[in-house]
């Protein structure tokens, strides 16, 4: 097994030309900023390479869902994000299907958080670099070519970085992928929304009323108190802008709304103004060589049921693992392919879910018969727990091979005797997590920890669950192998049946 090099400040690294760099990361969006922290855990060097000289300011997301929360908090970050959002439980998050927040989902962190994104940026932004990140902000990635060895990235200013591997997380428009020549397939946009946080003129529940009027008939019509007088307008645009990087003006904003309300409500110093469109594409691979593709530069669509920065921290999370340990040298054969096995699929299911919210929100008499009939439905809670654990990626489940029902899933955040679950995941290495008392990582103790726990996560399963995870609280199972990124990567309880998964996600054991 080979072992890792000493962990030397980039600057040193890069300025001497003594050696190249582990990891670039192109983009310094949510994607960029969590794989950052998520290589730094494991000691690997990273420059993140950001286009825009600074942070950005307000954007379309406005919130984490309930396994991004989950990611935070087995990062040991979700205290640092609960004190500046607020959490929601709320319906309407599938298609604004106005249906209850579901019972019983599959984790301890059953809501939304309402966050603003530049806020998100800014708490990832401090926790990479607090880890040993470092972010280079104006430097744009132009030119890229690879070789047995590594990855040379080109830079706007002339400048070359070298370095063993490059994941763009460049945007929907990325130029990382369009220097692999990677496709891109799918369909363009067909529709397209103005967005605009902007004051009113008229009093908040004039401008309720007349949404809600607007709405019976228009489902891409709204506005939304953002605090301070300032407001999120949302409404149809006229066509499809031959360029969606050039923001709408105020004239045309308001014009829109006088077509849809008859009114424009006054509307006045913008805040921020944007458009986006339901173009919908997949890239066709997320690996090329030694570069990689997440987030945005990987997959885009419309932002129906709030996924779009969901999916690429997700990304990011089932990444960073599996890239560290390929420059660690303790990789298993296949395993930084896993990366695009698991994510592609994923990604192709939102991109599905969110042709179906779009098609739900038009007018026409076809797709309003089709919302009618999928509002009754989701009167059953298994229905309405479904898609909303799909929306809230709390459902998704790797395809690890047959076995416990557990297989491939998330854990929820059980409590144990010595605490809580996720407590145990703040390094981002594997846990066993072992209730027969009998067991070990021997072997792998350098990558995978270990923790007893006899009698602080049983209990009888009284909830009808199938998946072992039992009552809100409770797991069911005589021991769980947890891969970093909180997936189940095998359950039972023999030391025989436990060293092939072991061997699998973690390598060869060591000497």
């Amino acid at each position: 097994m080979r072992t890792r090099r000493s962990d030397r400040p980039v600057d040193d690294l890069v300025g001497r030309g003594e050696d190249m760099i582990d990891v670039i990361v192109a983009g310094g969006g949510p994607t960029g900023l969590m794989l950052a922290g998520e290589l730094r855990l494991h000691g690997v060097r990273v420059v993140v390479l950001e286009r825009e000289p600074e942070p950005t300011g307000p954007s379309r997301s406005r919130g984490l869902h309930a396994r991004s929360v989950e990611v935070m908090a087995q990062r040991g970050l979700l205290e640092r994000f609960l004190a500046h959002g607020e959490k929601f439980a709320v319906g309407g998050f599938f298609g604004g299907i106005d249906r209850p927040w579901p019972e019983r989902l599959d984790t301890a962190h059953s809501y939304v958080l309402a966050i603003p994104q530049h806020v998100t940026e800014r708490l990832l932004t401090e926790h990479a670099t607090t880890a040993g990140a470092e972010i280079r902000r104006g430097q744009e990635v132009t030119g890229l070519s690879q070789d047995a060895d590594g990855v040379t990235a080109e830079l706007a200013d002339g400048t070359r970085l070298r370095a063993r591997y490059l994941v763009g997380c460049d945007g929907g428009r990325s130029t990382v992928r369009r220097l692999l020549g990677v496709g891109f397939p799918g369909e363009p946009s067909r529709v397209e929304t103005l967005l605009g946080d902007v004051e009113v003129d008229v009093p908040p529940q004039t401008l309720a009323a007349a949404v809600d009027e607007v709405r019976r008939t228009h489902l891409r019509f709204g506005a939304m108190p953002l605090g301070e007088g300032v407001f999120r307008v949302i409404v149809p645009a006229e066509g499809v802008a031959a360029d969606r990087g050039v923001p709408p003006t105020l004239e045309e904003l308001k014009e829109r709304l006088r077509v849809f309300a008859g009114t424009d409500f006054g509307v006045h110093s913008p805040r921020w103004l944007s458009r986006f469109g339901d173009a919908t594409r997949l890239a066709e691979r997320y690996r090329a060589g030694r570069v990689l593709l997440a987030g945005d530069a990987a997959h885009i669509h419309p932002p129906t049921g709030g996924q779009g920065l969901n999916l690429g921290l997700q990304d990011a999370f089932n990444l960073g693992w599996k890239l560290a340990a390929e420059v660690n040298g303790w990789a298993p054969e296949g395993l930084l392919d896993s990366y695009h096995s698991e994510r592609h699929p994923v990604a192709a299911d939102v991109l599905e879910n969110t042709r179906v919210q779009m098609m739900l929100l038009s007018p026409e008499a076809g797709p309003q018969a089709a919302r009618r009939l999928l509002w009754e439905l989701m009167g059953f809670e298994e229905v309405n727990r479904y898609l909303i654990e799909k929306v809230t990626a709390i459902g998704v489940r790797y395809d690890l091979g047959d076995g416990h029902p557990l297989l491939g899933r998330h854990l929820r955040d059980v409590e144990l005797e010595s605490g809580r679950l996720y407590d145990h995941l703040h390094g981002g290495r594997g846990l066993l997590l072992d209730r027969t008392g009998r067991l070990s990582v021997k072997g792998w103790s350098d990558r995978v920890d270990r923790l007893v726990d006899v009698g602080g996560a049983g209990g009888t399963d009284s909830t009808g669950d199938t998946n072992g995870t039992g009552g809100a609280d409770r797991l069911d199972v005589p021991a769980v192998l947890l891969r970093p990124d909180g997936h189940v990567a095998w359950v039972g309880d023999e030391q025989q049946g436990l060293e092939g998964p072991l061997a699998r996600w973690f390598g060869a054991p060591a000497a």
